[in-house]
């Protein structure tokens, strides 16, 4: 059975291990880098952080190969994506019409403005699923995404009344993308990967060398137009999923890959809006029938299954070997989501940092 837990110290063995197959800048290739993530997301678990500081890092957890199991994914929830400080950075992509009565005809330009975010809105991202378990009937991309949602609905006010998620744009095959070369490298002169890397630092780089004001696309080569709001398609499958769960587009795109953000009201999600707090109960359940996200939060610890279950008014029952995984004991309080809602299916989502931080 896999679980997915709150990232530890220990993990980090393995994380790295798996940065250096995935490339992401998510898992950084230094103890250092992973050391900052770890600590950070160990005090927000803890309740020991501020709205600003709060990001969740969450591992899903094969725990069929013994020794306590072996990290096969990752993602995360950023409580705050968006400060005074640390902005949160995209391309406004807005739509002007134009007409001359003289020629008797009109167009339509498309322009991108830089815009800052201050406000701040939650974010999730930081989804990699390792080689190794991909392509399979297993599910656990979505596992790993929509467990979050579940986290967010059992702890809403850990985070903002609204949600984005950056659902990564169209590169290369030696990780470049045309819409950075010819618009953002014109006026910042980093590579894509460069440039993406250092924004995990710094914000003051773009906002001090990149224009304030619209730039019309049509000055750029149908090339880079075309990746402006576009998906890559391994990334299709967490699009489709992120609106089946009331996320919305909204005309915002990321200022290096070009990748869309799509947006929701943290409670119209309708996998946070199906979330509800019920007891463990005396008994089990079959391994048959529909299955939900099962969690337990507890000092600072949090797990998670995906199994079947049988509800009993207040109360539900699991499989031994879902008890036995969320380390629950008859009684406790455990978080139940739904893995099946009105909007939401089970598709599958086997992304790779398909869903960005």
């Amino acid at each position: 059975m896999f679980v997915i837990r709150n990232v530890r110290m220990d993990d980090m063995p393995e994380l790295l291990r798996m940065g250096k197959t995935v490339h992401s800048n998510n898992l950084p290739p230094t103890e250092r880098a992973m050391e900052k993530i770890i600590e950070r997301a160990e005090l927000s678990f803890a309740g020991e952080s501020c709205l600003e500081d709060r990001f969740f890092t969450f591992v899903l957890m094969d725990t069929g190969n013994g020794n306590g199991g072996r990290v096969a994914g990752t993602s995360a929830i950023i409580a705050r994506r968006g400060t005074p400080d640390f902005p949160r950075l995209f391309l406004k992509v807005r739509r002007h019409q134009h007409y001359s009565s003289d020629l008797q005809s009109g167009q339509v330009q498309l322009t991108v403005q830089l815009v800052c975010d201050r406000d701040g809105v939650t974010e999730v991202g930081g989804l990699i699923l390792s080689p190794a378990y991909r392509g399979n009937d297993m599910r656990l991309g979505s596992f790993l995404s929509k467990a979050r949602f579940g986290f967010i609905g059992q702890h809403p006010e850990l985070f903002m009344d609204e949600v984005v998620a950056e659902v990564m744009g169209v590169l290369t095959p030696d990780g470049r993308t045309k819409l950075w070369d010819h618009l953002g490298r014109r006026f910042i002169n980093l590579s894509y990967e460069e440039a993406d890397a250092f924004s995990r630092t710094s914000k003051e780089f773009i906002t001090s060398l990149f224009p304030e004001g619209e730039i019309h696309t049509s000055l750029l080569p149908a090339a880079a137009r075309k990746l402006i709001g576009a998906t890559s398609d391994d990334a299709i499958p967490a699009l489709r999923m992120l609106e089946r769960m009331g996320f919305q587009h909204v005309d915002e795109v990321d200022p290096f890959d070009g990748g869309p953000y799509l947006k929701a009201r943290r409670d119209e999600i309708s996998l946070v809006k199906a979330s509800r707090t019920l007891k463990l109960g005396q008994g089990g359940a079959s391994n048959d029938g529909s299955e939900a996200f099962v969690s337990r939060s507890n000092g600072g610890q949090f797990r998670c299954v995906r199994c079947t279950y049988q509800l009993d008014g207040d109360e539900i029952r699991l499989p031994s070997e879902a008890i036995d995984r969320l380390e629950a004991a008859v009684g406790d309080e455990l978080g139940f989501t739904p893995e099946r809602t009105s909007i939401a299916d089970s598709s599958n989502s086997e992304e790779s940092g398909s869903v960005r931080s």
